[in-house]
């Protein structure tokens, strides 16, 4: 009896239990030499792109998305690669893809610059909103949603855009295109509170790049001085050892001025004979 049930204990084991400790293949075998071949990949595709060779480029991205089919950031470059040859239908397949594998607002962003560059004003402003939703510290998303917005007739939604990009990057520029908008709709009063607005950006700008020449110019003369101080320092030190050291002159001219102040000792004189006496 107890054998029985250690065998039926023993096959349960293998029939149900086994399978689910096995490890499951991947579908891509992400080992050393894989991603060495990837890598080469992207390499190529981005150098391509920037030595303007869409061939190579588009031959190196196909490539990528042949081992991985689910690579979101290589349907965003082949996007952007179709976009700047205006292969617009292809562009925004390859965005649309990429977006569906990756919520991504860049990807929309890309989407919408191609809808607005073919007309379709209506699908650019939604998806720049889109865009927007996802990240909305973005101030290019603004100005192209105002663009689009511009474009349909919806001037006051355009302006309203553009304000909230100038919100983030106080740029003079964002506030032209406001001027721009209000000249179109020949509103005098917006005209001249735009105006008085662009001036005093203006003034700011220069005297921030005012202190900044100034902080900048302090401080090079503050390293200069201390440069030149910590030279002044050093040079009378050298100096002062300079003139601590002894003159040693050589001892063969010592010697020899010892010889010449000596007197000669005079020469020995020889007695005289003495005479024989008879």
């Amino acid at each position: 009896m107890f054998g029985i049930a250690f065998i039926a204990l023993v096959a349960f084991i293998v029939i149900f239990l086994y399978p689910l400790f096995q490890k499951k293949p991947t579908e891509v075998q992400h080992n050393a030499r894989y991603d060495v071949q990837m890598k080469r990949l992207w390499t190529a595709a981005q150098t391509s792109m920037r030595d303007h060779k869409p061939l190579r480029a588009e031959k190196a991205l196909l490539t990528i998305l042949k081992f991985d089919e689910r690579n979101a950031a290589a349907y965003n470059r082949l996007g952007i690669l179709y976009a700047k040859e205006q292969k617009f239908d292809e562009a925004i397949e390859c965005f649309e893809i990429a977006q569906s594998l990756d919520n991504n607002p860049s990807s929309l962003h890309n989407v919408g610059l191609i809808y607005l560059e073919t007309g379709a004003y209506e699908k650019a402003a939604m998806a720049f909103e889109q865009a927007i939703e996802l990240e909305n510290s973005v101030p290019a998303r603004y100005v192209a949603l105002s663009k689009a917005r511009e474009k349909l007739g919806q001037n006051k939604a355009a302006i309203d855009a553009l304000e909230e990009a100038y919100k983030l990057d106080h740029s003079t520029n964002t506030l032209r295109q406001i001027l721009a908008i209000y000249e179109t709709m020949g509103d005098t009063e917006a005209l001249a509170g735009i105006t008085a607005r662009i001036e005093k950006q203006i003034a700011e700008t220069t005297k921030a790049e005012r202190r900044r020449n100034t902080r900048t110019n302090r401080s090079a003369a503050t390293r200069s001085a201390a440069k030149t101080t910590h030279n002044t320092t050093r040079t009378p030190a050298r100096a002062t050892r300079k003139a601590a050291t002894p003159t040693v002159r050589p001892a063969t001219k010592t010697a020899k001025s010892v010889r010449s102040a000596t007197p000669s000792t005079p020469p020995r004189k020889r007695p005289a004979p003495r005479r024989k006496q008879i």
